[in-house]
């Protein structure tokens, strides 16, 4: 039986929603007047929907553009105002993925972030960004220089006094009261170097039963030991692992800031790398949500029609998603040695939206007398954001509810999957408690 027409005065879906590409190769993308339209025409929906006001501060800076003009409509709002929404959405895809009733197949169309993004792309290609952003956004290149030995000592040094700090806030921008990461040396692909992804691969599921692990920029330099907990892992099941044998930084990044050619220069990189790999029986996975993310969501939206994308989209795996479907198929080791007591858990926006469901929670439960508590609230730490003094104390705002959840449920251990989003609502609570990855807890279970 065919379905019934859908009504365009009718709220909401009852289908899933559905993504267009971004389109930034039709020229029609880059038309700023068409842009103007096109926002004025989704905050005007949204105007009238406003479930999305607790997300992020985007909305509420839209709605009191609204409340406070003279019409008290989306007609009253200078669009000279327009900006000041774009530079408050970091692009966590939630309003999209888990609040907005209007969105395709809904005739409405509404797609906020990719227009936010369209926005802040039109925006770098017309006036460009200040070098502080690009600086904070080159995280590979910022990582390299900082991870030198010698030179890591020096830059830590430098971030944990208050003159030093201050002096950055006035240079780069980044506030004097935020948590920056610490740098390392030797990185994890140097300490990893030595895997060759030697062992028997057996499928399971979805899985190939082989996994070449992407560093990430940030956990390259930042965080290795987060690398070493996965590939242990992994080792601990009997997965073959190796790293990608080349790479460079997902992306993500240079796409907050709107800029799509760095994007593009990033993706021919990296895809012909990991579509051979991929070709060879690989599969992919690494310890940061937003670059799986990327892999899996982004770059095929940017990229519909290429193939090697769409290849390496279908190989890309978050790591607890790839253990669980070697549990269904009982190949998981369940021989864990320490249980974890009560866990809290922060679910970071771009886990949540790649609908895999809370696999980490279901992985750590596997561990005898474990408890996950879940709380699905965005750390609001979103790449740079966290870290910028003019949005600083708004992201501090936004992580008051996970800090005040995370204390309530009193945990033995504070995790999240992304290690800036859980070093951010640590630095919130004083690290009582500190912030692991759920990766490294895994491994702590496993007693490896």
């Amino acid at each position: 039986m065919m379905a019934d027409p859908i009504d365009e005065t009718r709220e909401g879906n009852l289908e899933a929603p559905t993504r267009h590409p971004l389109g930034q190769d039709d020229p029609a993308f880059w038309d700023a007047s068409a842009l103007e339209a096109e926002m004025e025409r989704v905050f005007n929906i949204c105007h009238g929907c406003r479930r999305c006001v607790s997300l992020c501060h985007a909305f509420p800076t839209l709605f009191d553009l609204i409340d406070e003009s003279k019409t008290m409509e989306i007609d009253g709002v200078d669009k000279a105002d327009y900006p000041k929404v774009t530079e408050q959405c970091y692009l966590c895809d939630l309003c999209y993925q888990t609040k907005c009733p209007y969105t395709p197949p809904h005739p409405w169309n509404v797609d906020f972030p990719h227009l936010m993004l369209r926005a802040k792309a039109v925006d770098f290609r017309e006036h460009g960004a200040p070098l502080s952003a690009k600086i904070l956004s080159n995280t590979r290149g910022v990582g390299k220089l900082a991870s030198i030995p010698v030179v890591v000592q020096t830059i830590n040094a430098a971030n944990r006094n208050t003159t030093a700090r201050k002096l950055l806030e006035k240079t780069m921008g980044v506030d004097a009261k935020a948590r920056v990461p610490a740098y390392h040396s030797p990185t994890a692909r140097k300490r990893l170097k030595a895997l060759d992804g030697a062992g028997e691969a057996q499928p399971a599921g979805r899985t190939r039963g082989k996994l070449a692990i992407f560093a990430t920029c940030y956990c390259d330099h930042s965080a290795p030991g987060v690398v070493e907990d996965l590939a242990a892992v992994l080792a601990h099941n009997a997965i073959p692992n190796k790293l990608v044998e080349q790479e460079s930084c997902c992306g993500m990044p240079k796409l907050e800031l709107g800029d799509l050619d760095t994007v593009r220069k990033y993706k021919d990189r990296n895809i012909p790398v990991l579509a051979k790999m991929a070709r060879e029986g690989w599969d992919f996975t690494t310890a940061i949500p937003s670059c799986v993310l990327m892999f899996k969501q982004e770059l095929p939206l940017m990229f519909p029609d290429d193939a090697d994308v769409a290849l390496v989209r279908d190989r890309f795996f978050d790591p607890f998603e790839y253990l669980a479907e070697r549990h269904k198929a009982g190949l998981l080791q369940t021989d864990f040695k320490t249980s974890l007591g009560k866990v809290a858990w922060q679910v970071p926006c771009h886990q949540r939206v790649q609908k895999i469901g809370p696999k980490t929670r279901d992985i750590l439960q596997l561990v005898p007398n474990t408890e996950v508590v879940t709380i699905e609230r965005c750390s609001g730490h979103d790449g740079t954001y966290g870290v910028k003094h003019k949005t600083y104390a708004l992201s501090r705002k936004l992580a008051k509810p996970v800090e005040t959840r995370v204390a309530q449920a009193e945990p033995a251990h504070f995790t999240s999957d992304c290690p800036m989003a859980g070093g951010h609502i640590a630095h919130g609570l004083d690290d009582k408690p500190a912030a692991e990855h759920p990766l490294s807890l895994l491994r702590v279970a496993y007693g490896i």
